[in-house]
């Protein structure tokens, strides 16, 4: 994962629009697409930058992150251990209690509609009250 020097009057989307362009290959082109997916299944989503460099989706709490590596990005869900997956999305982080992630090497596909069932299960999970 790459670091971008930012402006503090940087705002978070336009610090996920600079990673995104900063990443002139395939991850570029796979970060965008997910955020497409992401603001489609939540059109009230909030954009975070957190973590020294990191793209964070919420709403009403963390709904994924998005890093990029050199092999993958990696969406990481922070509750995804208390998803439903009907799709098979989930390939990693699948030992935890609390958290699941998406690996997306170059050239693999995404169900864009299994995935947005993924975003807005996460979204109703964060807004359901704890128990």
């Amino acid at each position: 994962m790459t670091t971008s020097p930012t402006t503090a009057g940087d705002s978070p989307s336009r610090l996920i629009d600079a990673r995104i362009a900063e990443l002139d290959d395939w991850r570029g082109k796979t970060l965008a697409r997910v955020r497409a997916l992401i603001h489609q299944a939540d059109p009230e989503v909030v954009e975070e930058w957190k973590w020294r460099g990191v793209p964070v989706w919420s709403h009403a709490g963390i709904i994924c992150t998005g890093e990029t590596y050199k092999a993958v990005v990696k969406l990481t869900f922070a509750k995804g251990a208390a998803l439903e997956d009907p799709g098979g999305l989930f390939n990693s982080s699948l030992e935890g209690n609390t958290r699941r992630a998406i690996d997306l090497p170059e050239g693999a596909a995404l169900d864009a509609e299994a995935f947005k069932a993924l975003i807005r299960a996460a979204v109703a999970l964060n807004g359901s009250p704890r128990r």
